[in-house]
């Protein structure tokens, strides 16, 4: 009985896997524009786990509201990027020292355009440098439609998402009541979205063919 490959039948196996090989790969290669929304997804959520479980209420401070986790969408020098902070110096909108979400892998701070090149989505993933790059579109509490391109989202310690907090004037005002959604847009044109949703934070990314999460 035979009961082992032969040096010809081994040859002939490497040559066919080799040849699925260099058929199969270029098909399954990667696609920026995605890798670009999954990251971005990942670090939605990961600023809400970090309002989670880092409540900002302080009885004594009147507008502690502004100091909750965010996540900031902007540009600079043509590029489309994002900062994770906590505005717990000032509560100005300014991101300063200490005050940005750190990478638990890299050990770096969460910001495109300091030294965590991730984030800066244009660089990295060819997203637009300019306003139709990253916009975003969600109704507030305060009956607002945002529309900006240079979203916001923000997370309380119950995890329910705002977007804006440097001019709040109460701890609700931009409390998010409706589906927010994220528009990603690279240089050839081609866009995905990622949705918020109200009251449980629940991020996701949307098939455009069926309008739900994917």
């Amino acid at each position: 009985m035979k009961k082992a490959f032969t040096m010809l039948e081994l040859v002939f196996v490497i040559v066919v896997i080799g040849i699925l090989a260099a058929v199969v790969i270029p098909r399954v290669g990667s696609n920026s524009l995605q890798e670009a929304a999954t990251q971005v997804l990942s670090h939605i959520r990961y600023t809400q786990h970090l309002a989670m479980v880092d409540d900002k209420y302080d009885a004594n401070d009147a507008t502690w509201y502004r100091e909750k986790w965010q996540i900031r969408f902007r540009r600079n020098s043509g590029s489309s990027g994002y900062v994770i902070f906590s505005d717990y110096i000032n509560t100005q909108g300014n991101v300063n020292n200490g005050e940005r979400a750190i990478d638990p892998l890299s050990g770096e701070g969460i910001d495109g355009f300091l030294n965590y090149k991730k984030a800066d989505l244009t660089r990295t993933y060819d997203i637009k440098g300019d306003d139709t790059g990253i916009v975003q579109s969600c109704f507030t509490a305060d009956g607002s439609l945002v529309t900006s391109n240079r979203g916001v989202f923000a997370f309380d310690h119950l995890g329910r998402p705002y977007s804006g907090l440097s001019n709040a004037s109460s701890a609700t005002q931009y409390l998010i009541t409706s589906n927010c959604d994220l528009r990603l847009t690279d240089n050839s044109g081609a866009s995905v979205r990622i949705r918020v949703h109200p009251e449980t934070g629940y991020a996701c990314i949307i098939n455009e063919a069926t309008g739900g999460c994917i």
